[in-house]
């Protein structure tokens, strides 16, 4: 039923030209049974629960709503409201991500990938496999001094007399990786030196630190001084050597353990050659590159030094603790 709210529809005036007159007789008892009966009908037809009834109030709704001006009948039932309830997860909720949620996520990675790329071919045009030694980085720290001896060190070169070396701290040993690297030492006084780094400095060395021999320390502040501030860079030096391999003592066909010296730049990797292509070897801390099983022991050797270059020497006998020359040098950068 409409509410009093909406408008009625207007019911339709009587004809000017009708008059009404009065009928007696049988037309008024006819009438009576015929207004009786459509009262009965009508009881029967809008009885709460009965399909004419149900169909008489769907029929006066869609009335109600088609009239100008009117608006929803707040006795039919009410659009259900959105539910505010999380909904459980249906089949396609689970596998099929919206439009909105995939495209927020996927901008960020692909910035962060393309920013990624931007740094590393930066870094990589002047040491592709460079370690936490760059080209081209000063580092700060600190120097202390140590008495070499005979100049032997955990790079394990052996004895030697030049005594212009350090024992680089523990984080940038690296592995050995800064075995032979020629670095530029300078003092807040200005004096600067260069030396090769041959040993390791483990703690209370920290980062950055590095331990001069006694001689190299003189040359920057006397030795009274115990500790000093410094920066330190690394060098790609003029040199007329060029580089030597040796196997470790106890190598044979089956073992061996093989060691590159005398080379300009920092070594990032060495290779052997094999059957089914070239094998890198893995570096111990004490700076020879094993092969366990004896694969690539005498045959051909590949390596490649910080800056990505690679020079190939030629097959050598396995002669434990025998230094052989190759011939080959990397170029300076």
């Amino acid at each position: 039923m409409a509410s009093s709210s909406h408008r009625r529809r207007q019911q339709p005036k009587p004809d000017r030209d009708f008059e009404w007159r009065p009928v007696r007789g049988p037309l008024v008892a006819v009438a009576a049974v015929a207004v009786v009966a459509l009262a009965v009908t009508l009881v029967v037809a809008f009885r709460p629960g009965s399909a004419a009834g149900a169909a008489g109030q769907d029929r006066a709704v869609a009335a109600s709503a088609s009239a100008p001006g009117s608006t929803a009948d707040p006795a039919a039932p009410a659009s259900p409201k959105p539910s505010t309830a999380s909904p459980k997860p249906s089949a396609s909720t689970r596998t099929t991500p919206s439009a909105s949620a995939s495209a927020t996520p996927s901008a960020t990675p692909a910035k962060r990938t393309a920013s990624g790329a931007a740094r590393a071919s930066s870094a990589t045009t002047t040491a592709p496999a460079a370690g936490r030694i760059r080209p081209g980085t000063t580092y700060q720290g600190v120097a202390t001094s140590y008495d070499v001896g005979n100049g032997d060190g955990a790079c394990s070169y052996g004895p030697t007399s030049d005594v212009m070396t350090a024992a680089m701290n523990t984080a940038d040993y690296e592995t050995a990786k800064a075995c032979g690297a020629y670095v530029s030492v300078r003092a807040a006084s200005g004096a600067a030196i260069t030396v090769r780094i041959t040993n390791e400095c483990p703690a209370p060395c920290t980062a950055g630190q590095l331990d001069l021999s006694r001689q190299a320390f003189a040359k920057l502040a006397p030795l009274s001084a115990g500790r000093i501030t410094i920066t330190w860079s690394l060098l790609s030096p003029a040199t007329s050597d060029t580089v030597s391999i040796r196997y470790k003592t106890g190598s044979t066909q089956y073992w061996c353990g093989i060691q590159a010296i005398g080379h300009r730049n920092p070594l990032a990797r060495l290779e052997v050659r094999t059957s089914g292509g070239w094998l890198a070897l893995a570096r111990t801390d004490y700076n020879y590159f094993l092969s366990e099983q004896g694969t690539g022991c005498g045959a051909e050797i590949r390596l490649t030094d910080i800056y990505g270059e690679q020079l190939t020497v030629p097959a050598l006998a396995v002669r434990p603790d025998v230094v052989q020359r190759t011939g080959v040098q990397f170029a300076r950068h």
